[in-house]
């Protein structure tokens, strides 16, 4: 069994790796040798790593800069996952690709299904809904997992962004009024190698039959403020020495950002416990996860 896993440097792919070495070789080129933002050389590629599944969790994530880099992001959003999913469809090859919270609108409250209609505010939700599309068209047997608020104890997230700050500032001004769930990068990655690793013989089949797109994030939900509160009070009672007094809830409009971004993030799990079995920890379980390692990874600098 060869896995093609992309995207090793970046959050998901990173935490997925450790889990699927040892059910198979696991191929992961850098992006340097593997990039979806040149689609023309990705067909010759494959045929030449002749992967028996493909895992792709590479995606341009810098959801502002989209703004001024369209071409780049729906190259690496939409293009290179449509080629991949053409030669995967040829080929009887799985693939299982990842989707965001941002393909929708925002609206409402109430949490979105996989089969809720689609309306990006920005021009990353609009790559990535376009890269989802070109995955079901190809017709191939494929698993797209719809995620969202996304975070690691490594990385560039909004957790170590809310450390460093709540290090150095007294007080914190974060948003309240946009609502999700905090996945964690390792939530999601456990989540999908339940799915995948204990069908590797016979996971195109199984996702030719019950495969599309499903939502797949931490139980539970809370505002930016709410995630930025939990993250410093979780720091505190571990231990870290902290600046910050006070964190005080601002509303989007008074936080401006060149993209839009969804108010209600929401996601519906009940066709990932229904078709799959997976029943996801609640946000302020993986939260306790992450922190505990970011601790143990920063632990010289706050010795």
């Amino acid at each position: 069994m060869r896995i093609l896993l992309t995207g090793t440097r970046g959050q998901v792919g990173s935490a997925l790796k450790p889990l699927l070495d040892g059910h198979g070789t696991v191929v992961a080129p850098p992006t340097a040798e593997f990039d979806l933002s040149k689609p023309e050389l990705l067909t010759s590629q494959l045929e030449s790593l002749k992967p028996d599944l493909i895992i792709n969790p590479a995606a341009y994530t810098a959801v502002d800069r989209a703004e001024d880099e369209r071409e780049l992001a729906f190259l690496v959003n939409a293009k290179g996952p449509e080629t991949l999913a053409k030669w995967a469809a040829a080929n009887h090859v799985p693939l299982v690709h990842f989707s965001t919270d941002y393909v929708f609108n925002g609206s409402g409250d109430r949490p979105w299904r996989e089969d809720s209609p689609t309306e990006p505010l920005s021009v990353y939700g609009a790559s990535k809904l376009a890269g989802d599309v070109a995955v079901q068209a190809a017709g191939g047997a494929h698993l797209i997992v719809r995620t969202s608020w996304v975070y690691a104890a490594k990385g560039t997230n909004f957790l170590r962004t809310i450390a460093r700050l709540a290090g150095e500032r007294k007080e914190l001004r974060i948003v309240a009024d946009q609502i999700g769930a905090p996945t964690s990068a390792q939530a999601i990655a456990s989540a999908v190698a339940g799915i995948v690793l204990p069908n590797l013989t016979t996971l195109h089949d199984q996702l030719a039959r019950r495969g599309g797109v499903v939502n797949l994030v931490c139980a539970g939900e809370t505002s930016w403020h709410g995630f930025a509160s939990a993250i410093v009070s979780g720091l505190k009672s571990r231990g870290v020495t902290l600046a910050v007094e006070s964190i005080a809830p601002i509303a989007t409009a008074d936080f401006p950002t060149k993209a839009v971004r969804p108010g209600n993030s929401r996601l519906d799990l009940t066709r990932l416990k229904a078709q799959f079995g997976v029943a996801m920890p609640t946000w302020q379980e993986a939260l306790a996860h992450e922190l505990d390692a970011y601790v143990q990874l920063s632990a010289p600098a706050h010795a």
